[in-house]
């Protein structure tokens, strides 16, 4: 049969029933970091919108929202051992460069006689996942039609091999559009969050049922959510700024830090109790309704990398009320508005700087208005999910 006969059966059956939604993740229930709790919300958004969607996730565990394939975890010691045996003789050619990409790839081989059939599209974030199956489909091997949301900074060599691309900000779409294929439909479709889960709480009352207790009422907390690790995320260059401001002010301040466990995570720990063990608290794989309290328990939500694709943990922060202390990068920049002062933090100083300005309480208030009304207005789930879908119905050819 030809392929333009077969593509026409396919648009014909989407026309009779609901698209066929797969959202899968790799990670899901092993791992907490931005992809996983983007496919974990994804899937019960889509859901909640009266979409037919499954979430695939790589393990059983608590916070399990969907079916479980299965994978070889990236930080099992037999997976580390397959990579150091295979990294000699170029595991990275047939996706076992390194622990993460073990993961997708076992994942996606059991993935796919569950989805192979009878899914309209496979929309993830985890890139080896969506490159196997853009090869299977362009084979005629698996129906579902791929769509990359690109979170995790892939080259422009690999994301030109996609037919769909969702970028998560109108810049990244914009500064794509002189490197897209002829061939590719790309997207500028963001990250959601649950405002009516996210939102301003009882800071005292949080305080407590987050685990934070004894903690005086007028006490400043600051709060990060990001992996624990020091490139990319600089958390050393947080705390380092954060007790260096901390000790100019007379005001009893906190730096939390809350995130998954990665690699540098052990050095991270370090750098803390030598910087600054009175004041910053570190915390490790802190499960989601314990960071929702966090969030209601802290007063500025703070980030130090220089380069972000779309935090979802900033996104849940504005939606709590929290202004935003971060580098001014273009994304970040789109993100947070008027919510946070931001600026240039490459420097020594330059965020503290930030920290200074949050301190004024009318400054703060004004600033987590302006970042409530910023997640309602533009990231909520009811404003993005209605982007997601018309996105999967042009993927699809019936807009």
């Amino acid at each position: 049969m030809h392929r333009e006969t077969i593509e026409r059966r396919r648009l014909k059956q989407s026309d009779t029933r609901p698209l066929k939604i797969a959202i899968a993740s790799s990670g899901l229930a092993h791992v907490r970091r931005g992809v996983e709790t983007w496919a974990q919300d994804l899937g019960v958004a889509l859901r909640r919108h009266g979409a037919d969607a499954t979430t695939f996730q790589g393990s059983e565990g608590p916070g399990e929202v969907g079916t479980v394939v299965g994978c070889w975890k990236r930080f099992d010691a037999k997976t580390q051992r397959l990579v150091r045996l295979l990294r000699p003789v170029g595991g990275w050619r047939f996706g076992m460069g390194g622990g993460y990409e073990v993961e997708q790839t076992t994942f996606a081989l059991k993935l796919w006689p569950r989805i192979r059939g009878d899914f309209d599209i496979l929309h993830v974030q985890d890139p080896h996942v969506a490159l196997i199956f853009e090869y299977l489909h362009r084979a005629r091997l698996s129906r579902p039609r791929v769509v990359l949301a690109h979170g995790t900074e892939e080259e422009t060599s690999y994301l030109r091999r996609f037919s769909y691309l969702q970028h998560l900000a109108p810049n990244y779409l914009d500064s794509w559009e002189a490197h897209r294929p002829a061939r590719q439909s790309a997207f500028a479709v963001p990250n959601f969050v649950d405002i009516d889960r996210f939102r301003p709480g009882d800071k005292i009352a949080a305080r407590s049922a987050a685990g934070l207790p004894g903690i005086p009422d007028e006490a400043l907390i600051f709060l990060c959510v990001g992996a624990l690790k020091t490139t990319h995320k600089r958390m050393d260059y947080l705390m380092r700024e954060f007790s260096a401001w901390r000790r100019t002010q007379q005001r009893k301040a906190m730096l939390i830090i809350a995130g998954a466990r990665d690699y540098e995570t052990d050095e991270v720990l370090r750098l803390g109790a030598e910087i600054d063990p009175e004041a910053i608290h570190l915390m490790e794989n802190v499960p989601r309704d314990r960071v929702l309290r966090l969030l209601q328990a802290a007063d500025v939500f703070t980030l130090a990398s220089l380069h972000e694709m779309m935090p979802i943990a900033v996104l849940e922060a504005m939606a709590a009320g929290l202004p935003v202390a971060c580098n001014d990068d273009p994304t970040l920049r789109w993100m947070v508005g008027d919510a946070g002062p931001i600026g240039e933090i490459s420097q020594p100083g330059a965020l503290t700087a930030q920290f200074t300005a949050l301190a004024d309480a009318d400054m703060r208030l004004q600033m987590s208005q302006a970042a409530r009304r910023r997640a309602e207005a533009i990231f909520s789930e009811e404003v993005v999910v209605e982007q997601i879908l018309a996105m999967y119905r042009q993927v699809m050819g019936l807009q």
